[in-house]
């Protein structure tokens, strides 16, 4: 190379031991490649930089990348693959995403999902390394996976899709992928298609406008314009002081009392039932039973009235003559 070509990455404190621990092993990567490494630990800084044994000239980028994935804590045997030809790397950053924190945290954390089995089955099935840490995702792996990556990441913290409906896509793809059939084909109507519940959201409470008035409203009185009109601008200060004081004192009263009697209402005794008297209930019914005598009496007399306005005279006529002649005939 004729010309020194060089980047520098700073890299967290917490890193810093485990960075002067496997430091060896990543200056021996470099060292195959021509390509030297330096730890700075007084900076804080990482750099790589081509020599003239260095053959590849995008080998520079590779090793730009290494550091980066270092400082992302990247375990060193993991983030030393990137070397490799095959091997590309993503980082993903989801800090500015999303600006409530809790909300950020709670998202980031379906993407981890219990136990990280969310994370897992995304590593099988885009066959990536990923790695969440902090407010960013390194990923490592092919164009196709880390594209597929990006996309599930950035669906699951923007809220518009939970990881584990593109993980059931992701599957379905991997299956439909198989049958040489499909390979020209639209997969559109295969794919599941997940609507979004409507989540009930609080109302907000919109101010009813007032009409508008091109006059400004009216100044409100000082403390000095009240105490004017009350007569209390005039009062001494010691006058005004035993003012104050007996207000407290009032106000002081006042909750006591209340106390008080919020105090006693624990010992005020429930109202009890009171019990019928039988004497009382007997009595009821003996005027029911008068009641209904008196009713039954009427009802005859009444009977007896219409039956005597029934009475026929000729009948009783008819009746007187037919009663000598029978009396004759049994004479003779």
């Amino acid at each position: 190379m004729l010309e020194v070509s060089s980047f520098s990455t700073l890299f967290p404190q917490y890193r810093e031991k485990y960075l002067q621990e496997c430091w060896p092993i990543v200056k021996g990567a470099l060292k195959e490649y021509g390509i030297a490494g330096e730890l700075n630990l007084v900076e804080g800084c990482m750099t790589v930089s081509t020599t003239r044994k260095t053959r590849d000239p995008y080998i520079i980028i590779k090793a730009r990348d290494l550091l980066k994935l270092l400082s992302r804590s990247v375990p060193a045997p993991q983030a030393i693959k990137i070397l490799n030809d095959e091997m590309q790397c993503d980082i993903i950053k989801i800090g500015n995403l999303v600006r409530n924190k809790e909300r950020f945290v709670k998202r980031r954390q379906h993407l981890v999902g219990p136990n990280s089995s969310t994370l897992k089955a995304l590593e099988i099935l885009t066959g990536c390394y990923i790695l969440v840490q902090g407010n960013t995702v390194a990923a490592m792996g092919s164009f196709k996976g880390l594209k597929q990556v990006r996309k599930v990441v950035e669906e699951c913290i923007l809220n518009k899709m939970h990881p584990v409906y593109n993980i059931k896509v992701l599957m379905m793809k991997r299956e439909l992928a198989k049958d040489p059939a499909l390979a020209n084909e639209n997969w559109d109507r295969f794919l599941p298609k997940f609507k979004k519940k409507n989540v009930k959201q609080k109302k907000v409470k919109t101010k009813e406008k007032k009409p508008y008035t091109p006059f400004p409203p009216p100044q409100q009185p000082s403390k000095i314009d009240m105490e004017l009109e009350t007569g209390e601008f005039f009062l001494s200060d010691q006058k005004k002081k035993e003012k104050k004081w007996r207000e407290k004192q009032d106000k002081q009263a006042a909750k006591v009392a209340e106390s008080k009697r919020k105090r006693d209402e624990a010992f005020i005794p429930p109202e009890e039932p009171t019990k019928q008297d039988r004497n009382a209930h007997t009595d009821e019914k003996n005027d029911v039973a008068a009641v209904a005598l008196s009713l039954k009496k009427k009802a005859k007399d009444f009977g007896r009235k219409r039956s005597a306005e029934k009475i026929d005279p000729s009948s009783y006529i008819a009746a007187a003559s037919d009663a000598p002649s029978a009396k004759k005939k049994s004479k003779r």
